[in-house]
Protein backbone atom coordinates (compact mmCIF):
# COMPACT_ATOMS: atom_id res chain seq x y z
CA UNK A 1 0.00 0.00 0.00
CA UNK A 2 2.94 2.48 0.79
CA UNK A 3 4.82 1.47 -2.39
CA UNK A 4 5.23 3.76 -5.31
CA UNK A 5 4.79 7.57 -6.55
CA UNK A 6 0.91 7.36 -5.83
CA UNK A 7 1.66 7.51 -1.82
CA UNK A 8 4.72 8.82 -0.29
CA UNK A 9 6.55 9.21 2.73
CA UNK A 10 6.44 13.05 4.02
CA UNK A 11 7.61 13.26 7.35
CA UNK A 12 7.09 11.85 11.24
CA UNK A 13 5.13 12.58 14.26
CA UNK A 14 7.63 13.39 16.38
CA UNK A 15 5.72 15.27 19.67
CA UNK A 16 2.15 16.04 20.44
CA UNK A 17 1.07 19.68 21.12
CA UNK A 18 -0.84 20.91 23.95
CA UNK A 19 -4.20 18.93 25.40
CA UNK A 20 -6.37 19.21 22.24
CA UNK A 21 -4.52 16.09 20.57
CA UNK A 22 -2.49 18.63 18.09
CA UNK A 23 0.18 16.32 16.58
CA UNK A 24 3.63 17.91 16.02
CA UNK A 25 5.29 16.71 12.40
CA UNK A 26 8.96 17.02 10.97
CA UNK A 27 8.14 17.19 6.98
CA UNK A 28 11.71 15.44 5.60
CA UNK A 29 11.63 17.36 2.57
CA UNK A 30 11.75 20.97 4.84
CA UNK A 31 8.71 21.86 2.92
CA UNK A 32 5.60 22.74 4.67
CA UNK A 33 3.14 23.87 1.83
CA UNK A 34 2.47 19.67 0.62
CA UNK A 35 1.73 18.85 4.37
CA UNK A 36 -0.44 22.03 5.30
CA UNK A 37 -3.38 20.68 2.07
CA UNK A 38 -3.48 17.29 2.76
CA UNK A 39 -7.59 16.10 3.53
CA UNK A 40 -6.18 12.97 5.24
CA UNK A 41 -2.81 11.32 6.00
CA UNK A 42 -1.39 7.61 6.35
CA UNK A 43 -0.02 6.96 9.60
CA UNK A 44 2.29 3.79 9.76
CA UNK A 45 3.33 2.43 12.52
CA UNK A 46 6.07 0.49 14.18
CA UNK A 47 4.10 -2.84 13.67
CA UNK A 48 3.83 -2.11 9.76
CA UNK A 49 -0.42 -1.49 10.40
CA UNK A 50 -1.34 1.87 8.66
CA UNK A 51 -3.99 4.16 9.79
CA UNK A 52 -6.15 6.63 6.92
CA UNK A 53 -7.05 9.75 8.99
CA UNK A 54 -8.84 12.52 8.25
CA UNK A 55 -7.20 16.14 9.25
CA UNK A 56 -9.45 18.88 10.34
CA UNK A 57 -6.69 20.98 10.24
CA UNK A 58 -3.20 21.82 9.78
CA UNK A 59 -1.09 24.70 10.89
CA UNK A 60 2.93 25.98 10.34
CA UNK A 61 4.14 25.73 13.84
CA UNK A 62 7.84 26.96 14.04
CA UNK A 63 10.04 24.64 11.87
CA UNK A 64 6.58 21.66 12.18
CA UNK A 65 3.81 21.76 11.21
CA UNK A 66 0.79 21.34 13.84
CA UNK A 67 -1.67 18.97 13.00
CA UNK A 68 -5.09 18.32 14.15
CA UNK A 69 -6.70 15.13 13.24
CA UNK A 70 -10.83 14.96 13.21
CA UNK A 71 -11.06 11.54 15.56
CA UNK A 72 -9.23 13.17 18.18
CA UNK A 73 -9.35 15.90 20.93
CA UNK A 74 -7.34 14.39 23.65
CA UNK A 75 -3.66 14.61 24.42
CA UNK A 76 -4.35 10.93 25.87
CA UNK A 77 -5.85 9.81 22.42
CA UNK A 78 -2.94 10.74 20.15
CA UNK A 79 -0.05 9.92 22.46
CA UNK A 80 -0.07 6.48 20.60
CA UNK A 81 0.96 8.32 16.93
CA UNK A 82 3.77 9.55 17.85
CA UNK A 83 7.31 8.20 16.43
CA UNK A 84 4.54 6.89 13.40
CA UNK A 85 5.69 7.95 9.58
CA UNK A 86 3.42 10.40 8.07
CA UNK A 87 2.71 9.31 4.22
CA UNK A 88 -0.41 11.17 2.14
CA UNK A 89 -1.76 9.92 -1.04
CA UNK A 90 -0.03 11.60 -4.47
CA UNK A 91 -3.15 13.27 -5.22
CA UNK A 92 -4.10 15.42 -2.78
CA UNK A 93 -0.62 17.38 -3.83
CA UNK A 94 -1.16 21.00 -4.78
CA UNK A 95 -0.29 21.51 -8.17
CA UNK A 96 3.09 23.43 -8.68
CA UNK A 97 4.13 26.37 -10.83
CA UNK A 98 5.76 25.56 -14.42
CA UNK A 99 9.48 24.86 -14.07
CA UNK A 100 8.87 23.30 -10.61
CA UNK A 101 8.82 19.55 -9.41
CA UNK A 102 8.35 17.21 -6.57
CA UNK A 103 11.27 15.75 -5.05
CA UNK A 104 9.88 12.61 -5.37
CA UNK A 105 9.41 13.34 -9.40
CA UNK A 106 13.05 13.52 -9.60
CA UNK A 107 14.31 11.17 -7.99
CA UNK A 108 15.55 8.10 -10.16
CA UNK A 109 15.83 10.73 -13.66
CA UNK A 110 18.24 9.82 -15.88
CA UNK A 111 21.00 12.88 -16.05
CA UNK A 112 22.75 13.72 -19.27
CA UNK A 113 24.97 16.42 -20.04
CA UNK A 114 23.91 18.48 -23.38
CA UNK A 115 26.38 16.56 -25.53
CA UNK A 116 24.35 13.32 -24.59
CA UNK A 117 27.08 12.13 -22.13
CA UNK A 118 24.99 9.79 -19.31
CA UNK A 119 26.27 10.86 -15.72
CA UNK A 120 23.94 8.44 -13.73
CA UNK A 121 20.62 8.86 -11.61
CA UNK A 122 19.60 11.42 -9.19
CA UNK A 123 19.70 9.28 -6.23
CA UNK A 124 18.74 12.42 -3.17
CA UNK A 125 18.63 15.87 -2.87
CA UNK A 126 19.86 18.10 -1.07
CA UNK A 127 18.13 21.26 0.32
CA UNK A 128 21.01 23.96 0.96
CA UNK A 129 18.81 27.55 1.46
CA UNK A 130 20.10 28.89 -1.84
CA UNK A 131 19.47 26.04 -4.26
CA UNK A 132 18.82 22.38 -4.06
CA UNK A 133 21.71 20.29 -4.87
CA UNK A 134 21.21 16.70 -7.04
CA UNK A 135 23.38 14.15 -6.11
CA UNK A 136 23.79 11.81 -8.96
CA UNK A 137 25.41 8.73 -8.75
CA UNK A 138 26.74 6.89 -11.69
CA UNK A 139 28.81 4.07 -12.44
CA UNK A 140 31.47 4.64 -9.53
CA UNK A 141 31.16 8.09 -9.80
CA UNK A 142 29.02 10.75 -7.72
CA UNK A 143 28.37 14.09 -9.31
CA UNK A 144 26.97 17.62 -6.86
CA UNK A 145 25.07 19.25 -9.41
CA UNK A 146 23.10 22.51 -8.20
CA UNK A 147 19.88 22.64 -9.44
CA UNK A 148 19.92 26.47 -11.10
CA UNK A 149 18.60 27.06 -14.66
CA UNK A 150 22.20 27.58 -16.03
CA UNK A 151 23.37 24.22 -15.10
CA UNK A 152 19.88 22.11 -15.04
CA UNK A 153 18.40 23.12 -18.74
CA UNK A 154 15.90 20.74 -19.11
CA UNK A 155 13.30 18.50 -17.13
CA UNK A 156 11.59 15.91 -19.06
CA UNK A 157 9.44 13.64 -16.58
CA UNK A 158 8.08 11.93 -19.50
CA UNK A 159 11.32 10.43 -21.07
CA UNK A 160 12.80 10.49 -17.46
CA UNK A 161 15.96 12.70 -17.94
CA UNK A 162 17.40 15.69 -16.39
CA UNK A 163 19.45 17.60 -19.04
CA UNK A 164 22.71 19.56 -17.60
CA UNK A 165 25.07 21.51 -19.04
CA UNK A 166 28.04 21.72 -16.46
CA UNK A 167 30.32 24.64 -16.31
CA UNK A 168 33.88 23.83 -16.75
CA UNK A 169 35.47 21.88 -13.81
CA UNK A 170 31.73 21.20 -12.22
CA UNK A 171 32.46 17.51 -13.41
CA UNK A 172 36.12 17.46 -12.33
CA UNK A 173 37.21 15.06 -9.44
Amino acid sequence: MLQGKDVLLLGKVVSTHGLRGQLKVVSYSGEHETVLSLKTVLLKGADGQVEELEVAAASPHQNKVLLTLKQFSDINEVLNLVGRELYARRDQFPPLPEGEYYWCDLIGLSVVCDDGTFLGRVAEIISTGSNDVYVVRGTGREYLIPAVEEIVVAIDLAAGTLTVSPPEGLLDL
